[in-house]
């Protein structure tokens, strides 16, 4: 693959966020109207922070009332998933996406990325997804790498990820989209550490095939060393994931494998991530894409001294352990951080 010059895309605008009647007129008209944000040739570079809540935190509901929720929240804009267990199956794509990223423009949100499961171009059902996205103009999508197989060569796994990267930048460029292959600090996850999954795609075309850059997870995996794997990699990093961590901490459960140490998820603000520092560097390098926020921590249940798994689980199943507005208060708090923390960098949000 021949490397080429790297291309900013930018996402749909962002709006001022509109009344509750405004929405819920916006979803009945949803189905006839579809507000799509053009090609990315012809958008302009702006110096904007596209935040946007992970709609898995919106798996408690439907996808109309999810939309209320991030209003409601302060975010500017919902990035949706096209995955099982999501509101959205990959099977059902086509039908069912346009209408939610339709009534989530007309809401006054925006809609500037897409997560995903795809790895490879062998995924079920990936050009649907692909055609859909670039039909709504949608021009990334987040991306899993694969897992590390420790009985089999490292050297074998490379070749054959880095064959998979070369038929998925084919077909990415036939729908002009880029896979963000997302760095996950799990055991045994590609591209934990981010150097090796940015050097198996440094000879590919950066518009086509890129990084997720998650901060919480790179900061779990190897502290300090975000400075370094991000300006390595930042061409190829074409979206942030936004979550604050402290790593590590005793597990005295045992851990992972018997070792009794773990990452923590935090709300942001209470761990290592510097995030002053990080939106300094984003912003300086002039980086313009997606910025999706995750409240991976466990919160605590007034009244309980259980906890509440932010993540939730699959829609459909997930029924909200505390009070809506309690649950809500939680995600307004944190976005409040983020935008706080982004506008002292100079983004605009």
């Amino acid at each position: 693959m021949q490397q080429t010059k790297n291309v900013s895309h930018s996402a749909a605008p962002f709006f001022d966020a509109v009344s509750r009647r405004t929405v819920l007129q916006a979803m009945a008209a949803a189905p006839a109207a579809l507000a799509t944000a053009g090609s990315r040739a012809q958008q302009e570079r702006t110096h904007r922070a596209y935040l946007a809540i992970v709609s898995r935190h919106l798996q408690w509901t439907g996808w109309q009332e999810g939309i209320e929720v991030a209003i409601e929240t302060g975010y500017p804009g919902i990035i949706w998933s096209v995955r099982g267990g999501a509101h959205v199956e990959p099977q059902n794509v086509a039908r069912e996406l346009p209408a939610i990223v339709s009534a989530t423009r007309e809401a006054g949100l925006a809609v500037p990325m897409i997560i995903t499961r795809i790895g490879d171009a062998g995924e079920p059902h990936i050009e649907p997804m692909l055609e859909t996205f670039a039909s709504l103009g949608i021009g990334r999508y987040r991306a899993g790498t694969p897992r590390y197989d420790y009985s089999r060569s490292f050297a074998d796994q490379f070749d054959e990820f880095r064959q998979n990267l070369d038929a998925l930048q084919e077909l990415n460029a036939r729908y002009d989209v880029t896979a963000c292959f997302h760095t996950h600090s799990s055991p045994g996850s590609l591209g934990g550490v981010g150097w090796d999954l940015w050097m198996l795609m440094r000879d590919c075309d950066p518009r086509y095939i890129g990084i997720n850059f998650d901060i919480g997870h790179i900061m779990a995996r190897t502290g300090v060393g975000w400075r370094d794997i991000a300006r390595a990699a930042r061409e190829y990093i074409q979206s942030l994931s936004l979550k604050d961590v402290v790593a590590w901490r005793r597990d005295e459960s045992g851990g992972r494998g018997g070792w009794p140490w773990d990452r923590q998820f935090v709300p942001p603000g209470d761990g290592m991530v510097p995030f002053a520092d990080v939106f300094d560097f984003f912003y300086d390098t002039n980086f313009t894409g997606p910025m999706e926020v995750y409240h991976e921590y466990a919160a605590p249940i007034p009244g309980s001294e259980d906890r509440l798994n932010m993540l939730g689980t699959n829609y459909g199943k997930w029924q909200l352990e505390v009070p809506r507005d309690y649950f809500i208060s939680l995600l307004a708090r944190d976005v409040r951080f983020y935008k706080t923390a982004l506008r002292n960098a100079g983004f605009e949000i």
